[in-house]
Parts: C-alpha cells; structure tokens; sequence
C-alpha cells in the first residue's frame, strides 16, 4: 500500500474490521512518516457496463459517482461514510439486476432518489446538472414538488 503522504510502500497494519457494506477496512501506519492513514478492501463484483446518453458505453466507476455526491453535498452536513453507503446500496440493487449493460439514467435516478431521502439542498444541486433544467422555472417547479410533497 502506498502511503499517500510520503509514497512510501512500507507500512504496517494498525486495526482490521468488516463494514456494514462486506469491504474490510484497514487503518495503516507509514513506517517511513509515521503518518496514519485508511485503506478499504472489496470483493470485485463483476459490475456492468454504463451505457451513457450518447450510446457509448464505459466500465462501471464507483469514483465517478462519488464525486457527483460529493459536489452536491459541498458544505452541506453529510458525511463521507453516508455517501459510501449510498453508493454501496445502489450497488447492491445493480449487481441485483444481474444485467451485463445498465443505462446511466438508472444510475442517475437511484442517486436522486437517495439524495431526496438525505438532504434537500443536495437533492436540487444533483438534480439540476442531471436533469439539465433549462430555465428557472424548470427548477422552481422541482423545489415546489419537492415540499409540496
């Protein structure tokens, strides 16, 4: 494991333990900077490939989704953890399905989805880029939807 503050590869493995979602977490100690840092390890599912919008299609890429979520959720009280577990539920839903091609609107909508349940703010910000809401009133009339309900 590389140590992502010196780029040592020597280190040594502080704790062990299970996550909810079946990955094993490590916590890790740079033997070079004594720095501590945390490793996540999973089991490769054999996850589809995305059809995008244009037709093409690419591997699957859990860091992609994550870094839509982490942009909705900028400065808002959500934690890296909740996002993860999102990510791992729609994973579970997709390995589910036993398909070996998913559109990226399934994907799309499983994360809305989440978002609406977690926070609002997010909700509209993740909403806005994926939906492509062509004017103000596209999103206004999303915001009113979202509380009239």
């Amino acid at each position: 494991m590389k140590c992502p503050f010196c780029s040592s590869i020597e280190d040594k493995v502080i704790d062990s333990r299970m996550t909810k979602d079946g990955a094993i977490r490590r916590r890790r100690e740079c033997l070079k900077c004594s720095n501590r840092f945390t490793s996540y390890e999973r089991v490769e599912d054999p996850m589809p490939l995305v059809i995008k919008k244009d037709g093409g299609r690419e591997p699957y890429d859990r860091q992609k989704i994550l870094s839509g979520l982490k942009k909705a959720c900028e400065k808002r009280p959500i934690s890296i953890e909740v996002l993860e577990e999102v990510i791992s539920q729609i994973e579970k839903k997709l390995i589910g399905l036993g398909v070996k091609e998913i559109p990226s609107s399934w994907i799309g909508e499983e994360v809305v989805s989440a978002l609406k349940e977690i926070d609002k703010v997010a909700y509209v910000r993740f909403a806005s880029v994926y939906r492509q809401f062509k004017d103000i009133n596209d999103l206004i009339h999303e915001v009113k939807n979202l509380f009239d309900k």
